[in-house]
């Protein structure tokens, strides 16, 4: 048996893109998970922010939750509704309730981001493959996928939280996706997504990143919403949201999925002088 070892860097092009889902491929703005973390608390007569529900967007959602109870504004509110602190036994009541309204409201949330089926063409016709990770569960992706693939999204690997041990910002999802659709090694491949957990998440599998703003949860606005803007607010907005990303690690920055094809691009110009995506810059 032959062992392969490789001790040269990879100057070959890149072999896949993996896509997060709501706010980067579908659902501009990441309007769908945002409302129900925010409904679920109301049903527990605990009021919270549109803002402190998007804060840990990215992460598994029963995470998402955990992370949410153990904000001090929430801790607050909790405790003068219920006597207490949430525990773990509220975050499994909490969940409950979130996966069931989260499965009904995807299906809603499905629409591609502008541009996202031109880009995927594009890729595709570089030889590129397209994975998927999100912090949405098995349940939850059940439905999304096919409401996505009615409107012509179809990646060509799925994985989703549930199906590792851990969510991000870990790895596991990314690696998944390499061993599904068979791509080596890890630079070859790019993962895109519109919070700093996703690019963490492709920092930490050794995958180049590119961070969106416009389309994601850091705006957090609907495609019309954001259009309305003044532009000298729009780009003050963005411009912070890609100091975030660029602070976080991110490679790149771009507003959308639509201004991705020409990173890809350079990135391949990078890789074939032998650079590997070690730090950002």
């Amino acid at each position: 048996m032959t062992i392969f070892i490789r001790n040269t860097p990879y100057s070959g092009p890149l072999q896949a893109v993996v896509l997060d889902w709501a706010g980067t491929a579908v659902d501009y703005g990441c309007m769908g998970p945002a409302a129900v973390f925010v409904e679920v608390f109301k049903k527990f007569e605990v009021a919270v922010t549109m803002n402190e529900a998007r804060r840990f967007m990215g992460v598994a959602k029963k995470d998402h939750l955990r992370s949410m109870c153990r904000l001090s504004s929430v801790i607050d509110r909790w405790q003068t509704r219920y006597g207490h602190a949430p525990d773990e036994n509220d975050v499994e009541a909490l969940y409950a309730q979130t996966e069931t309204r989260m499965v009904s409201a995807i299906r809603h949330h499905a629409a591609p981001v502008p541009g996202l089926l031109e880009a995927v063409a594009t890729f595709r016709g570089q030889g590129i493959k397209i994975g998927s990770t999100t912090g949405y569960t098995a349940p939850m992706v059940a439905v999304l996928a096919p409401a996505a693939q009615k409107q012509g999204y179809t990646p060509d690997a799925v994985v989703c939280a549930s199906d590792v041990p851990a969510g991000r910002p870990y790895p596991w999802m990314c690696y998944l996706n390499a061993v599904k659709l068979q791509t080596y090694p890890l630079e070859a491949m790019v993962k895109i997504g519109d919070t700093v957990n996703d690019i963490q998440e492709g920092l930490n599998a050794g995958m180049w990143t590119i961070g969106v703003t416009q389309s994601g949860n850091e705006l957090g606005m609907t495609r019309q919403q954001a259009e309305q803007l003044e532009p000298e607010d729009l780009r003050r907005r963005l411009a912070d949201i890609e100091q975030r990303f660029k602070a976080a690690g991110a490679h790149y920055v771009a507003d959308g999925i639509w201004d991705c094809a020409p990173i890809i691009e350079e990135i391949n110009q990078r890789l074939a002088r032998g650079e590997r995506p070690l730090s950002a810059g």
